[in-house]
């Protein structure tokens, strides 16, 4: 290959246009859920009602990432005793720790269909990958507002110890955590 045509070949790679779309989270119906044991004989079952962030995707190129903020304080279990006890120091510390945070790192796809985000969860001060399963996703242009919406269902499971919430483990607590996440975004580009 001649200089020339080698360095217009390289020039044009670097000017391609990316095709990677930006969305905001529609805090409004987003609700990251999840389930925990409950002495061995039930499971609470709670959400945070305050979640933002932007999600980034290439459904062409099939790649993708995200960065998601929960709001540690707004815990719902439904049950206003518990949700005062799961914001102290035995559960989710939310005077020192008042966010948790998602960073989606990448994305893969079964032909053209999301199934899976790699990623890493941060809370209590602790970060460890968190691999999410896609069990549904789709984008439509909203018909009230006109703009392209994505919407997902995605769920993973993690064990709470894992990031030092050890709380009733001693006394038979499961460390098992089920996540089940909502999400909608709306395109912001």
């Amino acid at each position: 290959m001649k200089l020339d045509h080698f360095l217009a070949v390289a020039l044009f790679a670097v000017a391609a246009p990316s095709f990677a779309q930006t969305y905001k989270i529609d805090s409004s119906h987003t609700y990251p859920s999840f389930e925990a044991d409950h002495k061995g004989i039930s499971f609470w079952r709670g959400k945070f009602t305050k979640t933002e962030g932007t999600i980034t995707l290439d459904r062409a190129a099939k790649t993708g990432t995200m960065n998601i903020t929960i709001d540690a304080n707004s815990i719902d279990f439904g049950h206003a005793k518990m949700n005062e006890h799961a914001k102290n120091k035995d559960m989710f510390n939310v005077p020192q720790f008042p966010t948790i945070t998602y960073v989606g790192k990448s994305m893969k796809f079964n032909g053209d269909t999301l199934v899976a985000v790699e990623g890493e969860l941060t809370m209590l001060g602790v970060t460890k990958p968190v691999n999410l399963t896609v069990n549904k996703f789709k984008c439509i242009q909203d018909a009230m507002t006109k703009k392209e919406i994505c919407g997902a269902d995605a769920s993973a499971e993690f064990k709470r110890s894992d990031f030092g919430m050890n709380y009733a483990i001693n006394w038979g607590f499961s460390p098992d955590v089920k996540l089940a996440i909502q999400v909608e975004a709306v395109k912001s580009n």
